[in-house]
């Protein structure tokens, strides 16, 4: 590693349950610190900080030695009679075969290429729609008035949410997700908790009227899961608490992680003026430069695993049944695999990033998430090319996710440029 990038704090009592001030804000100069003195950090609570991209590689692949099912670590965190619990432990993300691998089927079978470019034009016009609804001429706010809308607009087309049964669906999978966290107030506990508790309720409702009238299962995700319920050939299928748990799941999931894609993308577009121009002078570079915001910003910066046996990684022994936080972001940084990490660059060639996870657990609607990210930048960028991010964005202010709660703009004008490149 070259001196310039050797970070000056040093890391090795770095607690992510009670993190260093300044962390959540800006978690990227500790990342960098990570993988210089300690890429396997051991925490006070037995579990481990993993940084190295090749570490994070290795156990997404390695579904033997590190499970995805989260029933131990979610017990205590949530209580094992908690919406929270049931939610998180029977949903495809922190799941294991046999249900990881009837939920994913079907998922996999609803989101293939050919059923992703049928979505194409109906998000161009969600995207145009959105844009023609702006002031061009005076102050929005590019999250709640754009980037928020989007997913909530595909994915509940995706299963066929009527368009005014929607609002309440942002609130809900915000409250889940935040759950999540490392450290959990009882206040945000209770929150995610009610959420869930909605949301069942809502889609037991929404699967019950499907169920009367079922929808095209080539395009309504919700009629496929729902006859999934029998699973093919006599195979086990899903039951209604995994159905509706799913639902949840792809809605949450489908909804904050491209959120943060397409935000974080405006936000760094602005704040890299040298870099917004390159893409307008060549749009052709709008697919690696969605790369390099996942990358550079990924929505997702932490993930978890759990030991099976006792393994060893860089050197550290780790016990059997130890909670893994693996930490995205900083594997997006490592110097190992990325010539000069810390420079946004959106020809970046080749782009290993670990955004969308890896291995069999690889993030089920990854294409979706990207096309939702081109489609929205580009469209936006012909419509505003001279938009500026005005004094008081706010951080989303979780360390899982990385994103914005507030981005104001104006959509013409130059006011709050940037002079990085």
């Amino acid at each position: 590693m070259s001196a310039d990038l050797t970070p000056a704090v040093d890391v090795r009592d770095f607690d992510l349950a009670a993190p260093f001030d300044g962390f959540v804000e800006d978690p990227f100069p500790i990342y960098d610190a990570l993988l210089a003195q300690a890429p396997v950090l051991p925490q006070k609570d037995g579990s481990y900080v993993i940084s190295r991209h090749a570490d994070l590689d290795r156990i997404y692949r390695d579904t033997t030695l590190f499970s995805s099912d989260k029933k131990a670590a979610f017990a205590p965190k949530f209580g094992p009679e908690s919406e929270l619990f049931e939610h998180h432990t029977s949903s495809l993300v922190f799941s294991d075969p046999p249900l990881h691998t009837r939920v994913r089927r079907v998922m996999t079978s609803a989101l293939t290429p050919r059923a992703i470019a049928r979505m194409e034009p109906g998000l161009i016009v969600a995207v145009d729609r959105l844009l023609a609804q702006m002031d061009s001429g005076g102050e929005v706010d590019l999250i709640e008035d754009f980037a928020a809308c989007i997913p909530i607009e595909i994915i509940g087309n995706l299963l066929d949410v009527p368009a005014d049964e929607r609002a309440p669906l942002r609130d809900w999978s915000l409250a889940i997700l935040g759950a999540l966290e490392p450290a959990l107030s009882a206040e945000t506990l209770a929150r995610g908790n009610r959420a869930v508790a909605e949301f069942k309720a809502y889609l037991g409702d929404l699967v019950a009227r499907r169920r009367a009238a079922p929808g095209d299962p080539e395009t309504d995700v919700l009629t496929r899961l729902i006859n999934a319920e029998t699973g093919p050939e006599g195979a086990e299928g899903l039951s209604e608490i995994e159905l509706i748990q799913n639902c949840i799941f792809i809605l949450n999931a489908g909804h904050e992680t491209t959120t943060n894609l397409i935000g974080n993308g405006l936000a760094l577009l602005h704040d890299y003026p040298v870099q917004k121009a390159r893409l307008l002078a060549q749009p052709e570079l709008m697919k690696t430069a969605i790369e390099e915001v996942l990358r550079y910003r990924s929505p997702n910066q932490l993930g978890n695993r759990e030991t099976t046996d006792q393994v060893e990684i860089g050197g550290v022994t780790i016990p059997a049944g130890s909670n893994l936080h693996l930490v995205i972001g900083a594997a997006n940084r490592d110097p190992q695999v990325f010539a000069e990490p810390t420079k946004f660059d959106i020809a970046r060639k080749p782009n290993r990033h670990l955004a969308f996870a890896g291995g069999p657990h690889v993030c089920v609607g990854l294409t979706l998430a990207r096309l939702e990210g081109r489609i929205a930048l580009e469209r936006f960028l012909a419509s505003f090319p001279d938009y500026s991010i005005l004094p008081g964005r706010r951080d989303g202010g979780r360390m899982r996710f990385r994103g914005y709660a507030a981005l104001p703009a104006r959509l013409s004008g130059t006011e709050g440029q940037s002079a990085a490149g």
